[in-house]
């Protein structure tokens, strides 16, 4: 197998010189990291920079209406949100209250599988990857569909709804078979709930008695609506723009942009940032002694602790550099869940790298354009308190994100006639064909 390593190595790897001779924008991006404008979206909005280009606090809107505006009512009337914020971005406009119950009514009737579904599908085959567990399923789902590859509007629509209806479901029954079957944990297969929201829903499938409280389900309800969308060049949804682009169906697409979700550079930097802050806590004499909090982050950076990846996770973002408007509104909850938890000196801690590790990046990366914390550094937090399971902690972004890539597939449909496909340049040098008894060994 070595062998066949060193020359895929030294025939595909290509000189870092020539990206620069032929402009190529690697990732898509340009020389100060930003996205090269590849298309255009009603859907969401992103700000860090003002018209002078100066970086400024974080804006993300949905619909043009602003998640801090979104939060904030939310909050102030003491509602759920994410059936609401699911209309807003499929639709494009805020739902009467009329129109919100009929839409919460219409989740409500299609959250159910197919008879015998988890049965055959979900406990026959287990894994320690749900992410690869949903996918499965969603093929499954297909084949019970007699319109599965249908590219009208109409019928996109709706089966948008029922994977979004649906999503918690694969997800809590996939981790509840492995649970059992590879962790030897008792089977709780619990039905949803049609008078509950999608977060309570979510709460009580995972738990054995089904349990939770307000503050926990409220909290929840906001990540979910936090990770909802993120315009359409982020990967896992720039995907579905591709994919729709080719005429696939829906559940092809959905699979294909779960795939880029679950990469570790994408959807799954909440786990890390988890795991790192229990790393740091671990080797602390003192937690509350901000010069030892901040000695062993630069450890971390010059690749001397935790993984030794030399990256403080949870800090920066690819568009962000002041804020970044998820951690800010998330924040704000995440003490009130640590106050019923009791975890006040856990959500201290959190607050102290937050605030100081901005600093020993700047200092040792010389990184003065400014790092904040982005929405993963806190919505690992939030999971832990809510004792959710690492391995459905980038699930759950896949049941928010859904919505996002539900609208962005509509949008491509009835704004692109032409599948996607970026150009290569060929760096190769013409040579001939050699006859098998002439080559060298």
């Amino acid at each position: 197998m070595n062998k066949y390593i060193e020359k895929i190595k030294k025939n595909s790897i290509i000189p870092l010189e020539f990206y620069q001779e032929y402009d190529v924008k690697k990732g898509l991006r340009d020389v100060s990291g930003k996205g090269v404008l590849a298309g255009l979206t009603n859907i969401s909005a992103i700000h860090s920079f003002d018209e002078d280009g100066e970086p400024m606090q974080g804006i993300l809107e949905y619909r043009a209406i602003n998640i801090k505006d979104i939060s904030k009512h939310l909050k102030a009337e003491n509602r759920f949100g994410f059936e609401e914020i699911t209309y807003l971005l499929l639709f494009g406009e805020l739902p009467t209250l009329e129109e919100l119950t009929t839409f919460t009514k219409v989740l409500s009737d299609k959250r159910q599988l197919p008879e015998d579904f988890v049965r055959d599908i979900i406990l026959e085959a287990t894994s320690s990857d749900i992410m690869n567990s949903i996918s499965r399923s969603i093929l499954s789902l297909a084949t019970f569909d007699r319109k599965a590859s249908e590219m009208t509007l109409e019928n996109v629509l709706d089966q948008s709804l029922c994977l979004i209806a649906n999503f918690p479901l694969l997800a809590i029954y996939a981790y509840q078979a492995y649970n059992h079957y590879e962790n030897g944990e008792s089977l709780y297969i619990h039905y949803p709930d049609e008078n509950l929201t999608t977060a309570q829903n979510i709460l009580r499938l995972l738990r054995p008695d089904k349990q939770f409280t307000d503050i926990e389900a409220k909290v929840l309800d906001l990540a979910l609506i936090l990770h909802m969308e993120h315009g359409g060049g982020n990967n896992s949804t720039f995907t579905t723009h591709v994919v729709t682009s080719s005429g696939t169906d829906t559940y092809a697409s959905v699979v294909a942009s779960l795939s880029s979700l679950k990469g570790a550079k994408h959807g799954g930097a909440n786990i890390q940032v988890s795991k790192m802050l229990d790393d740091i806590w671990a080797n602390l004499d003192d937690p509350c002694d901000e010069a030892e909090i901040s000695e062993y982050l630069r450890k971390i950076l010059n690749k001397e602790a935790f993984d030794k990846q030399g990256l403080i996770y949870g800090m920066g973002h690819a568009i962000y550099s002041v804020s970044d408007p998820r951690a800010e509104v998330l924040k704000s909850y995440v003490k009130e869940l640590a106050d019923e938890k009791g975890l006040h000196n856990e959500y201290d801690f959190y607050k102290k790298i937050e605030r100081l590790a901005p600093q020993v990046i700047a200092q040792e990366r010389n990184i003065y354009k400014g790092v904040s914390a982005n929405v993963d550094f806190y919505s690992g937090f939030v999971y832990k308190m809510l004792g959710l399971p690492e391995e459905l902690y980038t699930p759950l972004f896949a049941i928010a994100r859904i919505v996002g890539w539900s609208a962005h597939r509509m949008e491509e449909m009835l704004n692109m006639n032409k599948i996607i496909r970026p150009a290569y340049e060929s760096v190769l040098t013409t040579k001939k064909y050699t006859k098998l008894k002439d080559r060298n060994a």
